[in-house]
């Protein structure tokens, strides 16, 4: 073989292995993990998912918010559930706020039914965002108080965090907090919910709606615990012990009744789905998948109230 043909092959040989070599950095990149992703990124968060267990007072949720935002990829809940159906919860980091707080705090606690299923207990970056909204604030209840102490503790409630598919079809994460005595029921149920594709507009905290229940039903979302009373009473509704929860509360309104026999219907906005002989998208009954499974699971409903009828809302006593 004469030194031309040699010198060819050489060459040849050396681009085969240059081409090879920039595929393999190619394809490296397009495989990388999350804590991969989030040290190109600039998350200086550990692969676990954990973070500091710093105080988080929740009047400066915001500042933790745009700090979050500028160190970790921008999602929505939807598309955060979906890169969460196929990662290892373990190191996966959450877009919602209560999963947030809790990070990998109460791994060692925690208790899974399935991948994105689980509920523990409340961190501490957790009750201090809650508390003074969704939990009474201290304060509010010290010694030289009026206010009678909350009959709920944190150590009573547990984080739930599952998966649901929103009004778009699609896969979506969703957190509530409720009585540790459901939390095994409601992992059950929305696991249930979920593998039928039942569709759940919203299942957030009712902290992002500043502990306003009015506004979550506005916004049809779903959730559990809130520390309050009976509209127009002061006796303590079963959400304040995390007992009850409202399912997509737009189109399931809570009804009540004047001494004139006039209806008050709230949210305000749900006055279309008030009248249940009529058959609308999202309405709970009696055929419905959501009824059957609380039921099953020892709940009551409140669409069977002869005095008011509460058509979202669920309870059990324990």
């Amino acid at each position: 073989m004469d030194r031309e043909k040699i010198i060819k092959m050489v060459v040849i040989l050396a681009a085969i292995v240059v081409i090879a070599a920039s595929l393999g950095r190619m394809f490296s990149r397009n495989s990388m993990s999350l804590s991969e992703y989030a040290l190109l990124n600039g998350d200086s968060s550990d692969s676990s998912g954990s973070q500091a267990d710093t105080d988080v007072p929740h009047d400066a949720s915001s500042e933790t918010d745009e700090q979050e935002n500028d160190s970790q990829p921008s999602q929505s809940p939807r598309e955060a559930s979906s890169d969460f159906a196929g990662q290892d919860e373990d190191n996966y980091v959450s877009s919602l706020t209560g999963a947030s707080l809790n990070g990998a705090s109460q791994l060692e606690q925690r208790v899974s039914l399935e991948e994105g299923f689980y509920y523990e207990p409340i961190s501490d970056n957790l009750r201090r965002y809650m508390t003074g909204v969704s939990f009474p604030a201290d304060a509010a209840w010290e010694e030289d108080s009026s206010e009678a102490r909350p009959q709920i503790t944190f150590d009573q409630l547990r984080y739930v965090h599952i998966l649901h598919y929103d009004f778009h079809g699609e896969p979506a994460e969703g957190e509530l907090v409720c009585n540790a005595s459901i939390a095994q029921d409601l992992l059950e149920i929305f696991q249930e919910l979920y593998r039928n594709e039942y569709q759940l507009e919203s299942v957030l905290l009712i902290d992002a709606y500043d502990g306003d229940d009015t506004a979550s039903m506005e916004e049809n979302n779903t959730s559990c615990f809130n520390y309050r009373t009976v509209d127009d009473t002061d006796r303590l509704s079963k959400h304040a012990y995390g007992l009850a929860i409202d399912v997509n509360p737009l189109y399931n309104p809570y009804v009540t009744y004047t001494e004139d026999g006039s209806e008050r219907i709230s949210p305000a906005s749900a006055a279309s789905y008030a009248d249940r002989s009529l058959s609308f998208p999202y309405k709970i009954d009696e055929d419905d998948l959501c009824y059957k499974l609380f039921i099953q699971h020892g709940f009551t409903w409140g669409g069977h109230w002869n005095n008011v009828k509460d058509y979202q809302h669920f309870q059990k006593t324990p």
